[in-house]
């Protein structure tokens, strides 16, 4: 009896196996994506300064020798922001869609948005004591009830793993680039 539940249970899994595979959360973003596609993203890692990021990356890594460590950051100096952007945003707009690109470069366009993105670079340790509450600029607040930005900043934020990413993979081409 009990081979018989076990024999039917096996078996009805298998049957719908395929069907759970089918909708299984498919890409967001499968597919070629369009050349306004690519080019609202390459406006968006202007907008966030993403060659920030970059210079970021190669200080967390590591190098094999200092000489090596000095080249890389030499030839960051050397490539211009836009061609960081240009070669990021290709891999980048099958994270990040063309709303989210749209509406963040939008937000980092604003007064406020450029106050976010300098603080974000160039500021230092902040220390917040237990039970304080971070002061919401009105600015941000008013941002923070637009519907099209609460999804857009939730995906751009799903997404920075993968810019994290390939701005390290950028940053191996460009190191292999130099030799």
């Amino acid at each position: 009896m009990k081979f018989a539940v076990h024999a039917a249970l096996g078996l009805s899994l298998a049957v719908a196996a395929p069907a759970f595979t089918a909708t299984a959360a498919p890409a967001p973003h499968a597919g070629a994506s369009s050349a306004a596609h690519v080019k609202a993203v390459q406006d968006l890692l202007g907008a966030m300064q993403v060659e920030n990021v970059l210079r970021g990356v190669a200080a967390r890594s590591r190098f094999p020798s200092e000489a090596q460590r000095k080249a890389v950051f030499a030839k960051l100096e050397k490539t211009s922001p836009a061609e960081v952007y240009r070669r990021l945003a290709p891999p980048l707009a099958s994270v990040v869609s063309l709303d989210t690109a749209t509406e963040m470069t939008r937000f980092y366009t604003t007064p406020y948005g450029k106050k976010l993105i300098h603080r974000k670079y160039n500021s230092g340790a902040q220390v917040m004591l237990p039970g304080a509450r971070p002061f919401v600029a009105p600015e941000e607040a008013t941002e923070r009830k637009r519907a099209a930005y609460v999804l857009a900043s939730k995906e751009l934020a799903a997404a920075e793993p993968a810019i994290e990413r390939e701005a390290f993979k950028l940053l191996q081409q460009m190191s292999k680039e130099q030799r």
